[in-house]
């Protein structure tokens, strides 16, 4: 009688700072856990090359990492994003390997919530105040010009959930919304509580923009030099999604020379925690009219626990046999080549 070999579950990488959750979950069902510190794309194939699961959380496992894999049956992605995955994982699906991601009510009010801090601080001049009062300069004057909130035109690039939750919140502060999403019946934005617009209307009406569109080929770079030139010398620009949506040398000569006013970003184009030995080197850093936060736009306790609790279990259910919860790609394996 052939003993079976046990299944390897390989984390690419991590900065939880354990994986207790994901190993009782893991090792409860029978199979290892690995742990790795995946940097890049070789590290990937170095550590997870025979794994038959992989959970990731910012190291690309991209098609040359996946056509390295010997059998390789889910890839488990910490959170909702899937642009780690070969873009539009379709390097996964001709290799007949399930990818699964977090639906994204794992973090949609901390999402939405940090959106409106980094939109309010910005426009109410937050950090500049704080700054200058904290070098003893104790005038409301500092911070000008400060324009009302109210009345104001919140646009939104895209219009998921997480959109419309910045957009009931807007609507608090008595802003108006606009959003475009091409993926979105007209008559479902204005369901949600927003004016559906083009994109250049996006762009040219809005007093403030929110990035919150997946990376796709599509949207990196979707916000460059033409569109910054052609947005409100007032308007601030806030980018809760993924930091290569936005050209960050545009955005710099946007800032420095006034074709906006500020920005409050959750990440930036180099995406750092993907980077071994980064270095604060962007030139972004260097203004006074932008914040950036370190792609904490999802953390709560709470949230981190819901998504490293949900990641492992779905590569448990495929190694068990079971459907995983939240799959991107099953439609296409259906019509294509089977799971192995």
């Amino acid at each position: 009688m052939t003993q079976q070999t046990q299944q390897t579950v390989v984390i690419t990488d991590y900065d939880y700072g354990d994986v207790d959750i994901e190993r009782a979950i893991v090792e409860d069902a029978g199979p290892r856990l690995v742990a790795a510190d995946c940097k890049t794309e070789d590290d990937v194939i170095e550590a997870a090359g025979d794994a038959d699961a992989i959970i990731a959380q910012y190291a690309t496992v991209g098609a040359r990492a996946i056509n390295a894999f010997a059998r390789c049956k889910v890839i488990a992605r910490y959170g909702t994003g899937v642009d780690i995955v070969d873009v539009d994982v379709d390097a996964a699906t001709r290799r007949g390997i399930l990818v699964t991601n977090v639906p994204n009510d794992w973090c949609q009010n901390e999402v939405a919530d940090h959106a409106m801090a980094l939109l309010l601080a910005a426009v109410r001049k937050i950090c500049g105040y704080d700054r200058q009062t904290r070098a003893g300069v104790w005038r409301w004057q500092s911070g000008e010009p400060i324009h009302r909130i109210q009345g104001r035109a919140l646009g939104l690039l895209s219009f998921g959930a997480i959109a419309q939750a910045i957009a009931a919140r807007a609507h608090a502060f008595g802003m108006r919304v606009i959003a475009h999403d091409p993926y979105m019946s007209p008559e479902d934005v204005t369901a949600h509580g927003a004016t559906p617009v083009s994109f250049g209307e996006l762009i040219e009406d809005s007093d403030y923009l929110v990035i919150q569109a997946p990376l796709t080929k599509e949207t990196h770079h979707r916000i460059g030099e033409a569109e910054l030139r052609h947005m409100k010398p007032t308007l601030v620009l806030v980018n809760t999604a993924r930091g290569p949506i936005v050209n960050d040398a545009a955005l710099y000569m946007a800032l420095k020379e006034g074709w906006i006013a500020g920005a409050g970003l959750d990440d930036i184009e180099e995406e750092p925690a993907k980077q071994r030995d980064w270095k604060p080197e962007n030139p972004l850093f260097s203004l006074d009219n932008v914040i950036i936060t370190p792609h904490a736009a999802y953390y709560s306790e709470e949230a981190i626990r819901t998504v490293r609790d949900f990641a492992a279990r779905e590569v448990v259910r495929v190694l068990t046999g079971e459907p995983p919860h939240s799959p991107v790609n099953a439609a296409q394996l259906a019509i294509g080549r089977p799971l192995r």
